[in-house]
């Protein structure tokens, strides 16, 4: 009660003439509120800290988590990165190079004629280059009866090297079977074909 009544009886404008009591309130009330508003923004900085530190937290365990399984499975990524080359080298070795398509064709040849097979036209075509690859294709047509036919095409999917054959017709001829073909077989440009593929390349580049 008698702080009240000394409370109505002070002059604002006058702190100095305040009661003692009255200024020791005033003084607590306004430490206190200096001191809850210093925690109010102090606290409020910090939250925000809170919350980014754990957001980037969040993020790292992500991070370490795509890097942990990458790691794991890295003896298996190179396993089956060296089992592609491995597979990828010995279909390369299925390809003849240049030296050896002269002998292809060759094989191609014989593979009719040990079937008892009659060659009407055997044409290889012009070598058409496709990136690092070359296409060479052989227009055939042979006359035989039908268990020779399909051998000789069994034959021909048997060879060391890649032949397909493609547009295969078979028509009736004077009691035998012709049938015509067209055998294809590709292989792997040399250094020197793909140097001067590249250099092809660029010109053709810069010409345009």
């Amino acid at each position: 009660m008698r702080l009240l009544e000394e409370l109505q009886d002070i002059d604002p404008k006058e702190p100095g003439d305040w009661p003692l009591l009255v200024k020791i309130s005033a003084f607590v009330a306004i430490f206190a509120a200096i001191l809850v508003s210093g925690i109010v923004f102090d606290w409020t900085n910090r939250w925000e800290e809170l919350n980014t530190a754990k957001q980037l937290e969040t993020k790292l365990k992500t991070e370490f988590k795509a890097k942990k399984a990458v790691a794991i499975n890295l003896d298996v990524i190179n396993k089956k990165l060296t089992e592609s080359k491995q597979s990828f080298d010995a279909l390369l070795e299925q390809l003849p190079n240049k030296s050896e398509m002269d002998a292809l064709l060759t094989d191609i040849n014989q593979a009719g004629l040990g079937r008892g097979l009659q060659f009407e036209l055997f044409r290889p075509s012009a070598e058409i280059i496709t990136g690092v690859f070359s296409e060479q294709a052989i227009t055939i047509k042979v006359t035989g009866n039908y268990d020779d036919l399909g051998k000789f095409a069994s034959d021909i999917a048997q060879l060391p090297r890649i032949v397909s054959l493609s547009e295969i017709s078979i028509t009736p001829t004077a009691g035998h079977l012709t049938m015509d073909t067209i055998a294809k077989t590709y292989r792997y440009l040399d250094a020197e074909e793909l140097t001067a593929q590249n250099q092809s390349s660029k010109a053709a580049g810069v010409g345009k």
